[in-house]
């Protein structure tokens, strides 16, 4: 298969199967889409039939190759079962159970993207999408940057792929990536990338002094500027870009359907779910991650060589990335003829939203009257996608080159 085909094999497998199975899939996803709007309109309850439909448009268009040469999804496998290889996998351990059935799939990191899907706010970015997506942009410069670096250092392609995933600044992703390409690296390269997370909060204002003068971190934006959004082009966001990444990521597609299943909610207002995911979902994957991720750093992991290499990559990918974001709000305050506060760039690192916080706080700081934080919600919202995207890329890619 060819990179293209390896790159984008939702549409790939959608025209080199066979044709009854091609249309099936469209139809499936046709019914899926219909569901999402007949719950939209109130004709159906939204509580089962929403996130049916979402999932049937997900799977039906994340189709790819798998081992063997068979074509299936990365959801579910209904007839594959093993209850002896189950609780041989189980073991007796305190915390095996919650590894087994939540970090080792990747779980974990699908469950904490629903419930960042319901509190993500995408107004902002559907109100100004280009100049959203171009900060976003800038501001993976770490993901990409740190990839030659690490492999320059002994690491391999996958190694590298994973660490660099921490200049995206979104947990989940970087759990996925670690988890399908290095597994071997999973457990220090998530404890590194939500360890450096928690520090962007601290880092990067100093970050932004250094590279942004007084003057300009302190430009007003009018907030009231931000044209209001219909709560169903925000639902028609979320279905589009589901079915459009799935297709072209299918790797990736259980982060897609799970955020954007919970940008889905979020806008249909189903109010027993947005309680449900911003609650026990999201604050209980919160609380199983940090406790396994505790249960895993023994001192024999700890202890690895590699671990210090590790350190200084993941701290240069989301250096770099807080670099590149920042270089591309200098380039909108350049393009808008200073009227756009360059310190949005800072929020395209899309770590939800401690990095719009940042930038509104490093505003405040230079101006009381500076308010940009919607329009840093939507560069953060945008780095979001983009860290999706390269997830997709370096995954479906990065094994054809080892």
């Amino acid at each position: 298969m060819n990179y293209f085909g390896k790159l984008f094999e939702g549409i790939y497998t959608l025209f080199t199967g066979s044709l009854e199975m091609a249309l099936i899939r469209i139809l499936l996803i046709v019914a899926g889409l219909a569901l999402i709007y007949l719950c939209y309109k109130k004709i159906l309850d939204p509580l089962i039939l929403l996130p049916m439909g979402m999932g049937m448009v997900a799977v039906n268009a994340g189709m790819l190759i798998l081992e063997g040469g068979k074509v299936g999804t990365m959801f579910v496998a209904p007839l594959i079962s093993d209850p002896t290889k189950l609780l041989e996998a189980l073991q007796v351990n305190f915390l095996q159970p919650l590894y087994t059935f939540t970090f080792s799939n990747g779980l974990i990191a699908c469950l904490i993207f629903m419930g960042i899907g319901v509190i993500t706010d995408v107004d902002y970015l559907l109100a100004t999408p280009l100049p959203s997506m171009m900060l976003a942009v800038g501001a993976e410069l770490g993901t990409v940057l740190t990839l030659p670096v690490a492999m320059l250092w002994g690491l391999n392609v996958k190694e590298a792929a994973a660490i660099a995933m921490v200049g995206g600044a979104d947990g989940p992703m970087v759990i996925y990536t670690s988890l399908i390409l290095a597994k071997h690296l999973f457990i220090p390269i998530t404890v590194i990338g939500y360890l450096y997370l928690s520090l962007t909060y601290a880092g990067y204002p100093f970050l932004v002094k250094i590279m942004i003068p007084r003057r300009m971190r302190g430009i007003a934006m009018d907030p009231f500027a931000i044209p209001r959004i219909p709560a169903a082009e925000k639902l028609a966001f979320s279905v589009v870009a589901l079915l459009v990444l799935s297709l072209l990521f299918p790797v990736a597609a259980p982060l897609f359907a799970s955020f954007f299943l919970g940008v889905a909610i979020k806008e249909l207002n189903v109010q027993r779910f947005k309680e449900f995911l911003t609650g026990p979902i999201l604050f209980g994957s919160t609380f199983i991650l940090g406790l396994v991720l505790g249960g895993l750093l023994s001192a024999d992991i700890v202890g690895d060589v590699i671990v210090l290499k590790l350190l200084v990559l993941g701290m240069l990918a989301l250096f770099l990335s807080g670099v590149g974001g920042i270089l591309a709000g200098l380039l909108y305050y350049k393009i808008s003829k200073g009227k756009v506060n360059p310190l949005l760039g800072i929020a395209g690192v899309s770590c939800v939203p401690t990095t719009a916080k940042v930038a509104q706080k490093a505003a405040f700081d230079a101006n009381k009257f500076a308010m940009i934080l919607p329009y840093a919600m939507g560069a953060n919202v945008a780095g979001v996608i983009t860290t999706a995207i390269i997830c997709g890329i370096y995954v479906g890619l990065v094994p054809l080159m080892s």
